[in-house]
């Protein structure tokens, strides 16, 4: 279940990086950068072999992800993408870039489709996902990601791997050079799942 977790040194590091540099971005910028890491991701083995991409919606201050999803629709991936119910997160399944602009608008302004939809979910369709593309607020080289403190992401990667023990499931996280920090300023918890891969410029 989602928790709000109130490390004060994630706290202090989240207010820092959502409200100091994140904001501070240009446009420019966030085009540049999130060109740049499509470009990587596209040409990954992990994108290229994954058959089954879980990809979040992006917002404004997040490595804008709409090119990579039009790429995976091309690709006759399946792509599965969040959806937020309460205190829990599914991952539901998008078939063309038409169902994508159907959805309806949550109050962040993210289109994100509804779990009594009867989309096919990713922990129930005896598949699950091969490679999931996440968000975040701050990483570490070495895997470590903070998220918005709601913990949707550590505990939805703990029920697929609990649902799918044996499927070998890349994690890879999308980020902004400015959202790299040193590992002592971002210490991982025990809830806290580390990463395969953070991508960047």
């Amino acid at each position: 279940m989602a928790k709000n977790l109130t490390n004060p040194l994630k706290t202090a590091l989240r207010k820092r990086i959502k409200n100091d540099i994140l904001k501070s971005l240009s446009n420019e910028i966030i085009e540049r950068q999130s060109k740049a890491i499509t470009e990587k991701v596209l040409q990954s083995e992990a994108f290229r072999a994954a058959q089954r991409i879980s990809i979040y919606l992006s917002t404004h201050m997040e490595v804008n992800t709409s090119y990579l999803l039009s790429e995976c629709f091309r690709l006759e991936k399946h792509v599965f993408v969040p959806s937020y119910e309460g205190e829990c997160m599914e991952m539901l399944r998008l078939k063309n870039l038409r169902e994508y602009h159907s959805l309806p608008l949550t109050k962040w302004n993210i289109r994100q489709p509804s779990i009594k939809d009867g989309r096919e979910n990713a922990l129930t369709n005896g598949h699950g996902i091969d490679l999931f593309l996440i968000p975040g607020v701050a990483f570490t080289r070495s895997g470590g990601r903070m998220g918005h403190g709601m913990g949707y992401y550590d505990t939805y990667l703990k029920r697929h791997q609990s649902v799918y023990p044996y499927k070998k499931t890349t994690l890879m996280a999308l980020a902004f050079r400015e959202q790299i920090v040193s590992e002592h300023e971002l210490p991982l918890e025990a809830h806290d799942v580390r990463l395969h891969y953070i991508i960047t410029e």
